[in-house]
């Protein structure tokens, strides 16, 4: 139809993504092998997420989805990994709502891709296999941007 007549026919994806990448990977079972034989229940997992932005000129920006998953057998670490995710994206909102696309949004899509590249590490490594529950981006945007006023 009529382009000038309707401005939205040529605005392109409010994000799009470039690409993704693994910039830091890191597992360790600081006490392999013997710690297997003491493998008879599921672990202790604790999981800490981060997220940060870049802006690297005009709509583009580099996010990283960072995650440190720990396993523990009692008070002996059973595995120790960490995996910090990241995009080169573009993002065309409206300048009140990129902080929210840069730190839920653009998360929430990265993070299926992070969750099974720890799966598939533990799996790998020879443990059981685990699957991070989803996480709420929303919740912990809400907690960040409490915590800054």
């Amino acid at each position: 139809m009529e382009q000038e007549n309707n401005p939205q026919a040529n605005i392109g994806p409010a994000i799009m993504i470039n690409n993704q990448y693994i910039k830091d990977l890191s597992l360790e079972i600081p006490h392999a092998p013997e710690i297997f034989s003491e493998l008879t229940s599921a672990p202790d997992v604790s999981i800490d997420v981060d997220i940060k932005s870049k802006h690297l000129g005009e709509n583009n920006f580099n996010v990283e989805l960072k995650l440190a998953v720990n396993g523990n057998i009692g008070e002996k670490p059973l595995f120790i990994l960490e995996l910090t995710y990241g995009a080169s994206v573009v993002i065309s909102v409206p300048a009140e709502h990129l902080e929210p696309v840069l730190l839920i949004e653009v998360p929430r899509m990265l993070f299926p891709f992070a969750r099974a590249i720890v799966t598939n590490s533990l799996m790998e490594a020879g443990l059981p296999p685990f699957m991070i529950n989803p996480i709420d981006f929303v919740t912990m945007y809400q907690n960040r941007t409490a915590t800054k006023n």
